[in-house]
């Protein structure tokens, strides 16, 4: 039985995305810097599809007999 196997590019890398968080504050005025983060998560369904296939083969004989004169002991 023979399957094809699937083809897997090698990963690739991204570089890294870098963030900041700044504060500030002031002694005299307070400065509040209210922040918010939603949290977003992605589910993702891959549908894999198979098609299994199987082969057979058939190798038919035949067979002929030739008589070449007569045995001599009949």
């Amino acid at each position: 039985m023979y399957h094809c196997r699937p083809h897997v590019m090698a990963p690739i890398v991204h570089p890294t995305h870098c963030c900041e968080h700044h504060t500030f504050s002031n002694t005299v005025v307070p400065h509040i810097h209210p922040q918010h983060t939603t949290n977003v998560n992605h589910h993702h369904f891959e549908h894999v599809h198979y098609y299994p296939h199987t082969y057979s083969s058939y190798d038919p004989t035949t067979h002929q007999h030739f008589q070449a004169g007569k045995p001599c002991c009949d």
